[in-house]
């Protein structure tokens, strides 16, 4: 079953979708609707549908401003609107579909296809995820391997210096002096990296042990091989000195 989402400024426009998904409600539910797109942005960072319709039109927030402030976009993204000079936009913006006021019920039929679709291919690819990471567990993991804007990246562990969380974000510091950023937070990427390389020294830190270059007790930081001066947190210093 298709968990669906529906956020329009509109009441009776909401009406008139969740009528219209009625007549699908074999394949499809509708598990919330929102007429204000900032309590649906809340809901979203905790919650994750298969599928979101969107209205463009809305005065506090447009259809673009709403996607543009989500942090995650796992689902499939219909954008509903009266006027079809945002198609080409809409679906330049990571939508499947999009839907025109009045929605005819033929071509609801075809987005719920693609809908499908998407919500298919979503599974493949975790279960392709599952696959890889159990076979990297296999080798002692000598890679990381990472999911972020819909592909997967192996990253030698001997490459990764250290890692800096920003928020819902997370950065790789590389030793080629390059930088990685995903969206992902510094926990999941932890649970990702294995222990014997890397240590969560600080909460917005995680490093390779193997890349640290000087331990600055009395001050309370780590130098590593880029020479960037890492802290340490003082309720993680007896794990990380017996780490060490």
């Amino acid at each position: 079953m298709i968990k669906a989402v529906i956020v329009d400024d509109e009441t009776k426009a909401i009406q008139s979708l969740t009528w219209e998904l009625a007549n699908f409600s074999n394949e499809i539910q509708v598990i919330e609707t929102f007429t204000k797109p900032e309590e649906a942005i809340a809901y979203l960072k905790t919650h994750t549908p298969d599928c979101l319709f969107l209205d463009i039109n809305m005065p506090t927030m447009d259809g673009f401003q709403f996607l543009e402030s989500l942090t995650q976009k796992d689902f499939a993204i219909i954008i509903t609107t009266a006027y079809n000079e945002y198609a080409l936009k809409a679906l330049k913006n990571e939508a499947i579909d999009y839907l025109l006021k009045p929605i005819d019920s033929d071509d609801l039929k075809e987005t719920i296809k693609k809908i499908k679709k998407f919500h298919n291919s979503n599974i493949s690819s975790a279960k392709v995820e599952e696959v890889l990471l159990n076979f990297n567990a296999g080798l002692k993991q000598k890679k990381v391997i990472i999911n972020t804007d819909g592909k997967l990246v192996f990253l030698n562990v001997d490459d990764i210096l250290y890692i800096e969380s920003d928020g819902n974000y997370s950065t790789f510091i590389m030793a080629n002096n390059q930088k990685m950023v995903v969206t992902k937070k510094i926990k999941e990427i932890d649970a990702l990296l294995p222990e014997n390389y890397f240590f969560r020294i600080h909460n917005s830190y995680i490093i390779n042990l193997n890349k640290i270059k000087e331990f600055v007790k009395n001050d309370g930081y780590v130098v590593m091989e880029s020479n960037d001066k890492i802290p340490v947190a003082r309720l993680r210093k007896t794990d990380f000195l017996n780490k060490l």
